[in-house]
């Protein structure tokens, strides 16, 4: 069972070293607190818009779609909440914004790539919920 626990933690635990990458030119607290800012707005941004794909090959789907619109929000709920502890051990502190932007960014881009999956989804495929293109 620790395999896949790590596994589904792995995103967490790596995605410091990916924003390093693209932030390492930021000095400040301020200046990483930002870019880490941006990053979770362009991985929420790439989210709506995929949620908007699955939402519209819903349309034919009240029921299903109305599935997807609660489950979204239950997601976005424990995103918070999760990301509110991780941070907790920071919390006042100048660090916070960061802490608190990697796990929102880390979770948010493991979402996205749920979404990647149900849109790849075949005809016939009776475990997909969104039905292919």
């Amino acid at each position: 069972m620790r395999p896949i626990l790590f596994l589904a933690l792995a995103p967490l635990l790596l995605a410091p070293l990916a924003q390093a990458d693209e932030c390492d030119s930021a000095n400040t607290q301020t200046d990483m607190n930002q870019c880490a800012g941006r990053q979770f707005q362009a991985a929420d941004k790439e989210l709506n818009s995929l949620y908007q794909q699955i939402n519209q090959r819903l349309q034919d789907q009240p029921q299903t779609k109305k599935l997807l619109v609660s489950a979204q929000r239950a997601w976005v709920a424990f995103r918070d909440a999760e990301c509110s502890f991780s941070a907790s051990g920071v919390e006042g502190g100048s660090v916070y914004p960061l802490v608190y932007s990697n796990c929102t960014t880390a979770l948010t881009k493991a979402r996205v790539a749920s979404f990647k999956t149900y849109l790849k989804c075949q005809e016939g495929d009776l475990s997909c919920p969104v039905p292919a293109q």
